[in-house]
């Protein structure tokens, strides 16, 4: 009985730290690079294969709001969680959605995913994800970009996706 009241402690108390670390507002607009010079794009646009970096905290933030690639490269995106607490306090993934997705009603739907780390079985709002992570790891994957558009990326971890989110240009 004690151990269950350790467990129902320890998840209430997990609970309601990440509901005041959710409230805090994200990261100013100036300290994300989100404009490239028309330098930087062309060079960029002739890559076949394009290397990114997203950063994760435990302070429920991405260090980009916004992501530039090209219609068809290979993107190989990297997902770093810069953090300490553990997966199941604090676990971040990168999730790009389709055109027309609703972050928040994608949000709902994988509420109730954790046995497939908050991922739909059915994957057709889905272009591309990581697994689930938490501080101190990494995880990759690649994938080809879709036709030009802008597109939503977020953390499907329940509640990340208010905060975690950002754009995904593809040129």
């Amino acid at each position: 009985m004690k151990l269950y009241k350790l467990k129902s402690t320890f998840l209430i108390l997990t609970w309601v730290l990440t509901s005041f670390v959710s409230c805090k507002e994200s990261p100013k607009a100036e300290s994300v690079k989100s404009v490239m010079t028309s330098d930087e794009l062309e060079k960029l646009s002739k890559q076949d294969t394009i290397i990114i970096t997203l950063n994760s905290n435990d302070k429920m933030q991405f260090d980009q709001a916004e992501i530039t690639v090209f219609e068809g490269q290979t993107v190989v995106l990297t997902l770093n969680h810069t953090g300490t607490m553990p997966i199941t306090a604090m676990g971040h993934n990168f999730v790009l959605l389709t055109k027309g997705t609703s972050i928040s009603e994608f949000a709902k739907l994988v509420v109730s995913k954790k046995d497939n780390e908050y991922i739909p079985t059915d994957q057709k709002n889905i272009i591309a994800y990581t697994g689930l992570i938490g501080g101190g790891e990494s995880t990759t994957v690649t994938f080809k970009a879709p036709e030009k558009g802008t597109y939503d990326f977020l953390c499907s971890f329940p509640g990340h996706h208010s905060i975690m989110k950002g754009k995904f240009n593809v040129k």
